[in-house]
């Protein structure tokens, strides 16, 4: 690859290897350019998350822990605090409780319910005793839920006040494994505990912390998947330890490293890997975490009452942040006092264009329009509590003008990361202040390895010279232990030391990884020409007139089609030229509706210089976002296909039928 970028931050450490014996070509090796003599080694003595933790209570025993808003008359108030101390005694007494109940270093504890103060401890008094924690999704139903019971064996679970039907609904078939909960309705021999009950059951008994090491089990964390059973990803010490590691090491390169004085907003589901890693990196700084009061409508309240440091989100999240901030943006003030061209500058040019324009040039966003950021800027950022400095974004792309946008106004960096559970979260994070690295996921941080494997049916070549392509594979001890009784399922993903994603990626000049396509989701068309349905999506996406897409085809069918959320601001703007005064549901029922999306797609697949075979023919417009509620997506919003199709099978059929 010519790495001709002036930032280079990678270098190669192992040669590409050509295609033989049947096996594809794969492309170099590379790493971050931090670590091109060896990775950093993990601190002496640090063996587990359970010492990183007692090293905080130790460094920072009075620092704020664990926040909840208070709740009075309903309404949330403050944030109530407990300190790294108050957390750690608290604890202890949950371990002793748990040993007391008879479950020993090895056993698995279920956590199910949203994240909050007792879901943290809970964690850490797995940590403490050699637990495998294994978190039960709140978004999952109750089929999930038995399945991960049942497979994992838990034998003792944490479960919020209002998940309690959902496990009691496992039964029978749990209660083999689910040792502790109260007799319900007097037929199971299993017990139910209040959290002050149970932390009662350890009360005067002491219980030494067992011994743990760097590849001990910490957590079995269940991918939804797309398909299939959820698949239990057993992660080691080791992982979360190389991966905070390796973000210490990322971000202190840059001087935006993490300290006690960091404030962060907890309320992506700690079930996710993304949540659990970014959180034990906090707790390993001394830093603060608040949590949200389970309200998604009422997240920028949270955000405004803890005015945090730092953010982490996924795209569905910062999409609805851009929207209340593009809809609320404040006017110039009608009497600030300014030279009158200045003023006439700022009526006449866009100020989010201006200060973009400073940052493409090289300025720090501090330093690119401080007249703006003090006039309006500042504004925005105040109405997302006033001290937020980074952004993470992850678990899905964000749309390169929702980053954009989001790095000029907020006054802070926005980064987009990229990772799996396999990886332990993050393998890829961008950097601040680099435009460059929008619509990518940034270099690879300084713990891992990787390389581009080709995919010749798809036409990616990791060996191209100019724009290297593939399958992205990964090696470090950032990496999973095997999924939970199914070697078979490690087979598949990993050859030799290399993990293999699934996804496509592609090298940048200064290398930077963009993800461009997913190396499963191709099928072929009747005529024989492959179609790599998520490449597609994420171009038609691009349309300004919808919010999301599926599309559809099979070998059967000579052409796709596509089922569409149309955006509601363009339908209606379009409905009220056109003089269609009807409500939203009823206007994507207008054929007139589906022939004008169908045309504002096309506009964007010429654009983009698709081929024939790629232009979709036929439209659905749904006015309901694809949901989980339906089953179409997976927690982190990944599309599940099959149940896209199950969905909407009649549709699709129609709109065959109808377009031949």
């Amino acid at each position: 690859m010519e790495m001709g970028g002036r930032n280079k931050f990678i270098v190669e450490i192992e040669e590409a290897k050509e295609a033989k014996d049947g096996k594809p070509s794969v492309g170099p090796v590379y790493r971050n350019v931090l670590v091109k003599d060896g990775f950093r080694p993990l601190p002496q003595g640090l063996e587990s998350c359970w010492d990183s933790f007692c090293q905080s209570v130790k460094k920072y025993s009075n620092n704020r822990m664990l926040g909840e808003r208070e709740m009075v008359d309903g309404k949330a108030g403050g944030y109530v605090w407990l300190t790294y101390k108050e957390v750690h005694d608290l604890v202890l007494q949950v371990g002793a409780s748990i040993r007391s109940c008879g479950v020993m270093q090895g056993g698995r504890c279920g956590i199910y319910g949203a994240n909050c103060s007792r879901w943290v401890i809970s964690m850490q008094a797995c940590n403490a005793h050699g637990l495998y924690c294994v978190p039960l999704y709140d978004t999952l139903g109750a089929g999930a839920v038995e399945y991960i019971i049942c497979h994992a064996e838990v034998s003792i679970a944490f479960v919020e006040e209002s998940k309690i039907s959902e496990v009691l609904k496992t039964f029978p078939s749990t209660e083999n494994y689910l040792k502790k909960q109260k007799q319900v309705a007097g037929n199971f021999g299993s017990q139910i505990y209040s959290w002050n009950e149970f932390l009662l059951l350890g009360m005067n008994k002491q219980f030494d912390t067992p011994i743990k090491k760097k590849a001990d089990i910490c957590t079995i964390m269940y991918t939804s998947g797309t398909t299939g059973d959820p698949k239990g990803v057993m992660i080691s010490n080791e992982s979360i330890l190389s991966i905070i590691s390796g973000v210490n090491h990322h971000l202190e390169s840059m001087n935006q490293e993490f300290s006690e004085t960091d404030v962060f907003l907890s309320y992506l589901p700690l079930a996710h890997i993304f949540d659990r890693v970014i959180e034990e990196l906090f707790i390993s700084k001394g830093a603060s975490i608040g949590f949200w009061h389970k309200d998604i409508k009422q997240l920028l309240d949270d955000i405004k009452e803890l005015k945090p440091t730092v953010l982490c989100a996924v795209p569905r999240v910062l999409d609805r942040i851009y929207a209340d901030i593009h809809s609320s943006m404040p006017p110039i003030p009608s009497r600030c006092y300014l030279l009158p061209k200045i003023q006439a500058f700022l009526e006449k040019e866009h100020l989010t264009t201006a200060k973009l324009r400073y940052m493409s040039k090289g300025y720090k966003h501090v330093e690119a329009a401080p007249l703006f950021d003090k006039l309006i800027f500042n504004k925005v950022k105040e109405g997302l509590g006033g001290n937020l400095r980074l952004i993470l974004s992850g678990a899905a792309p964000l749309s390169s003008s929702v980053e954009t946008f989001l790095r000029v106004v907020t006054c802070a960096h926005v980064l987009q990361g990229y990772g799996l559970t396999e990886t332990c979260a993050a393998s890829f994070v961008a950097r601040p202040d680099d435009l460059t690295m929008i619509n990518t996921v940034g270099p690879p941080l300084p713990v891992v390895d990787i390389c581009l494997e080709s995919v010749p049916e798809m036409g990616y070549d990791a060996l191209s010279r100019t724009t290297p392509r593939g399958e992205i594979c990964i090696r470090g001890k950032c990496l999973f232990s095997g999924y939970y009784k199914r070697d078979d399922l490690k087979k598949e993903v990993m050859t030799n030391e290399w993990f293999h994603t699934g996804d496509i990626g592609e090298w940048q000049p200064d290398g930077s990884m963009k993800i461009i396509d997913r190396k499963k989701n191709i099928f072929k068309l009747s005529q024989g020409e492959y179609v790599s349905v998520e490449n597609l999506e994420s171009i038609y996406s691009l349309s300004s007139s919808i919010d999301a897409i599926w599309i559809y085809g099979n070998s059967y069918e000579s052409f796709l089609v596509a089922v569409v959320n149309p955006n509601i601001k363009t339908l209606k703007q379009w409905a009220e030229v056109n003089e269609v005064s009807e409500d939203f549901s009823t206007i994507c029922e207008d054929p007139r509706a589906r022939k004008y999306i169908l045309g504002e797609l096309t506009k964007i697949g010429k654009e983009n210089k698709l081929r024939g075979f790629e232009f979709i023919k036929a439209v659905h417009l749904d006015p309901i976002p694809f949901d989980m509620e339906r089953d179409l997506l997976t927690p982190t919003y990944k599309k599940k296909r099959n149940q896209f199709y199950k969905y909407y099978q009649n549709v699709i059929e129609d709109m065959y039928k109808s377009t031949k």
